[in-house]
C-alpha cells in the first residue's frame, strides 16, 4: 500500500503547530497503524529530519496513551479499538490519511501528537479512591456482591482513560470517563465511605480544568473503545444530586 499521511507539527504548546504532508510506500496492509508510523519515522530519522513524536505504551488495547485523531475519528476508522489495534487493511491504497491529536482545552498538545491527559490524573485524586484498612489479602468472597452490581462495576472498571469520549464530544465533556470511575466504585461496598463526597469532588474537578459540559449526543459510548455504556452518566447524576441533597 502506498499512503499519503497529513500530520499534525506542533514543536510545543507554544506553537501554533501546523499540518505537514508525507508519503509512505510498500507498507503492508496487515501492520498496525503505530507500526506504519514507526516505518515513517525510521525514514524521516535516515534523512536527517525530526521524527513524528506519538504517545504509545502497551500496544495490546490495555494502557490507552496511543490515543490518535485519524481521519475525524478517535482511534481511526474501526469500532472498539485503541489505536494500537488498528490495522492497515482498513485503509485503501492510495488513501490520504489525516493525523491529529486530541482536540480538547483540557488536553494541551505538548509535541506533535502527544497530548498532556494529565487532567484525569488530577479528577482521579479528587475522588477516585477508597479509604479501607486492607491490612492481609482478603478471601475473594469476604464480602458478598450480588453478580448484577459486580458486573456494572467491572463493565465501568474497563475504562482505559484513553480520552477518546472527551476528543469526541462536541463539548469536550469527560462525563463518560468521570462517570466510568464513580460507577465503578458506587456499585461495590467499599465504595460508599467517600460516596458523598466522591461525585461532588470529581465532577467539580472536571469543570475547574476547562472540560464541557455533557449535553448526550451519545458520541462518546459510540467512539469508546470499551464500550462504556452511557447510563454510567446517569448514575453519576444520581450520586451528584444525592450528595447535594444530603448537604
Amino acid at each position: 500500500m502506498n499512503l499519503k499521511l497529513k500530520i499534525w507539527r506542533q514543536k510545543n504548546a507554544k506553537d501554533k503547530g501546523r499540518f505537514e504532508v508525507y508519503q509512505v510506500n510498500d507498507i503492508s496492509p496487515d501492520t498496525s497503524f503505530l507500526e506504519m508510523l514507526d516505518i515513517l519515522n525510521n525514514h524521516l530519522i535516515h534523512q536527517g529530519k525530526e521524527p513524528v513524536a506519538f504517545d504509545h505504551d502497551c500496544r495490546e488495547g490495555i494502557c490507552g496513551m496511543c490515543s490518535l485523531y485519524i481521519n475525524g475519528r478517535a482511534h481511526g476508522p474501526d469500532d472498539d479499538i485503541t489505536t494500537c489495534q488498528l490495522h492497515m487493511r482498513k485503509f485503501k491504497d492510495g488513501e490520504t490519511i489525516t493525523i491529529e491529536p486530541w482536540r480538547s482545552a483540557g488536553f494541551p498538545v505538548i509535541k506533535d501528537l502527544v497530548v498532556n491527559r494529565g487532567a484525569f490524573d488530577s479528577i482521579l485524586q479528587a475522588g477516585g479512591y477508597v479509604s479501607v484498612n486492607t491490612g492481609g489479602a482478603p478471601d475473594a468472597n469476604a464480602i458478598p456482591i450480588p453478580k448484577k452490581d459486580a458486573d456494572e462495576s467491572m463493565d465501568a472498571a474497563a475504562c482505559i482513560g484513553c480520552g477518546a469520549c472527551v476528543a469526541t464530544c462536541k463539548n469536550g465533556s469527560a462525563m463518560l470517563f468521570v462517570a466510568a470511575r464513580v460507577s465503578s466504585l458506587a456499585r461495590l461496598p467499599q465504595g460508599k465511605v467517600e460516596a458523598a463526597r466522591r461525585a461532588k469532588a470529581m465532577v467539580a474537578r472536571m469543570d475547574d480544568l476547562g472540560f464541557g459540559n455533557c449535553t448526550n449526543t451519545t458520541a462518546c459510548e459510540q467512539e469508546c473503545p470499551k464500550g462504556i455504556s452511557i447510563a454510567h452518566i446517569a448514575r453519576l447524576n444520581r450520586e451528584f444530586l444525592g450528595a447535594k441533597l444530603k448537604d
